[in-house]
């Protein structure tokens, strides 16, 4: 197990660094960054001003180098546009898209395995056809759409819930049900093709004939064998609800960094688009090696591959 979680450290790290290469290139790719913060209309002398004032005179390695360096210690830098200390600002958004999309992995869990395994246990029945119509309008169905219908019915016809804000646990049940129903098919129908497949294997019809009873088949047996996919599958969606949850956020007004990126992309703020997508993408990483460690640990497999 150990050498496993240090092989799977490894790449891990390798990832992040590759990661850091590609995000401190994003400065770059729009042009001359010290054009960009002096303005077109800026004269040559001031845009030297600036590219010695903010380092951009200095080898792209040594640059690299010192950012890199800097964002290990957590120091991000600081927002063109907000005149202010990014990691700060970073930690103060975090919490309501990281709440966010916690809330809408378990919505998605919670509501996709059961019906798997139902409808895989029950193949061809009502529950399956039900399953599989769900999941189907699922796919179909932009989330932003979604998110619509959810504002116009509980929102301002039954006045449930909040339609904006943060102030409560209560503004994002919306945003988690948006968010959460359009991963909800594809962990619903990996599980139930993993189910399907493990019911029909060697060792679960020598267990039933052991006399086992049926729940013990089922949760011990057969689900602890399909859910290990499910598992890589919620990892990768995770990281996409963290990365992806922009059009969520700024529907609902979720004061989080999907909401910030989109602020950001209109602002041209280099430095904190810079941060957002380093830091997501280490939850990415965090996210998938953690995922990785659950599965060796369900399947022991997996540890001598």
């Amino acid at each position: 197990m150990l050498k496993y979680l240090l092989r799977r450290l490894g790449v891990a790290v390798l990832v992040a660094l590759t990661v850091s290469v590609i995000t401190f290139s994003l400065i770059y790719l729009s042009g001359d960054p010290a054009i960009a913060l002096a303005g077109d209309s800026a004269s040559n002398e001031e845009i030297e001003h600036i590219r010695k004032a903010y380092g951009y005179d200095r080898p792209i390695i040594v640059q690299y180098g010192d950012w890199l360096a800097r964002a290990a210690q957590g120091d991000l830098g600081r927002s063109h546009y907000l005149k202010a200390n990014i990691s700060d600002v970073i930690l103060t958004r975090l919490p309501n898209t990281l709440i966010l999309a916690l809330c809408a992995i378990s919505f998605a869990l919670v509501l996709a395995i059961p019906l798997g395994v139902a409808a895989a246990i029950r193949p061809n029945s009502l529950i399956d056809r039900f399953a599989l119509s769900l999941a189907v309008v699922g796919q179909a169905l932009p989330s932003f759409w979604f998110a619509l219908i959810l504002i116009f019915f509980l929102g301002i016809q039954l006045r449930w819930l909040p339609i904006t804000g943060t102030d409560s646990w209560m503004n994002f049940i919306m945003p988690a049900i948006a968010l959460g129903y359009y991963v909800t098919p594809g962990v619903m129908r990996l599980t139930r093709a993993g189910m399907l497949e493990v019911l029909s294997s060697d060792y679960i019809r020598t267990a039933k004939a052991k006399g086992l009873r049926p729940p013990a088949v089922l949760f011990k047996h057969a689900l602890r064998n399909a859910i290990i996919p499910v598992v890589s599958l919620a990892a990768v969606q995770f990281g996409f609800m963290l990365g992806g949850s922009i059009v969520i956020e700024t529907i609902f007004a979720i004061n989080g960094l999907g909401f910030l990126a989109w602020e950001t992309i209109q602002r041209a703020d280099l430095p904190m688009m810079q941060a957002i997508v380093l830091v997501l993408s280490c939850f990415y990483i965090v996210i998938t090696f953690l995922a990785d460690m659950l599965n060796a640990f369900l399947d022991p497999r997996i540890r001598v591959t």
